[in-house]
């Protein structure tokens, strides 16, 4: 008797076009508002990498690590951020040291690296080398010349008398003379290597005020850093690379760039060009600490 009582209310609720139609409207509403990320602030492109994102182990290692395409969208949203990225070969990340650390005393012996190889890495423009001192063994960023069997050393030291390096090696500023080509540059002490690590660049000590070493990057940009900041020696490998011609555009997009409209044309000299004065000195100095603010708690508020 239940039975046929309730099959009138079942065949209603449930066979009824109206509200199957309700229910239909409701769920896929919310299946959309669940994926719908317009509402979220689109990030900068100059906030991160958005051509891949890496997959960071919990310790450095020397084993090449997989990374996932994310073809110029935010990992978030999904939303396009750089619309100039996308598809190309998966390549390995070849996970580089960027920091050069050695002894600092006057009579300690400086650390010495053997270069056991030199190879292509596909997430960058630059070739890497494997280096091992002991059983420790990590990358660094090739030089021109550098080749497997070099002796590399490194040394925190700065002497009264600039020292006279060999390519590959790392020293810090103030411990160089006016005029050496250095790359991988820190831009404060003991955080690893900021500026010029692309492929071919160099850049040039030009003088050393105080504590302070003036140094000219590739883009004719000035800066001033600590002479505690440690610094490579030479010029980053692959020099040719800005030269190398495409040659189709089936190559461009295993390289990892989308097609572009072809409106944007590059100015030429043709009606003249802005002559602009050089770009003024940048000193780099550390952030002083936020001081914390005085928080009172009353237990009067409580009662």
């Amino acid at each position: 008797m239940s039975v046929s009582f309730l099959a009138p209310a079942l065949r209603f609720s449930v066979f009824d076009p109206m509200k199957l139609k309700t229910i239909h409207s409701v769920l896929f509403n919310v299946v959309r508002h669940k994926w719908n990320f317009t509402h979220l602030e689109l990030p900068s492109p100059k906030s991160r990498n958005f051509r891949r994102e890496i997959e960071w182990p919990e310790k450095y290692t020397v084993k090449p690590l997989n990374n996932k395409h994310l073809a110029g969208r935010d990992p978030i949203s999904g939303r396009v951020v750089v619309k100039g990225l996308g598809g190309g070969i998966k390549q390995k990340y070849h996970w580089v040291d960027l920091k050069r650390f050695g002894p600092t005393g006057e009579h300690d012996a400086p650390r010495i690296d053997r270069v056991l190889e030199i190879m292509d890495c596909g997430c960058r423009t630059a070739k890497v080398a494997l280096v091992g001192c002991g059983t420790n063994l990590k990358y660094i960023i090739a030089t021109v010349n550098m080749k497997p069997g070099d002796m590399l050393v490194t040394s925190g030291y700065i002497p009264r008398i600039p020292v006279n390096p060999n390519e590959g090696d790392a020293y810090p500023l103030g411990a160089l003379s006016k005029g050496t080509k250095v790359h991988c540059i820190e831009k404060m002490p003991g955080e690893g290597a900021h500026y010029v690590m692309t492929a071919g660049s160099t850049a040039t000590i030009l003088r050393q005020v105080d504590d302070r070493v003036i140094v000219q990057l590739p883009s004719k940009l000035q800066v001033s850093l600590s002479k505690y900041c440690m610094a490579s020696i030479g010029q980053i490998s692959n020099a040719n690379h800005f030269k190398e011609h495409i040659g189709s555009p089936n190559r461009n997009r295993e390289l990892g760039n989308r097609p572009r409209s072809g409106l944007w044309q590059r100015k030429t000299g043709r009606f003249g060009r802005k002559i602009r004065p050089p770009p003024p000195l940048k000193t780099i100095t550390e952030l002083a600490p936020k001081k914390l603010e005085k928080v009172t708690l009353e237990l009067s508020a409580l009662f």
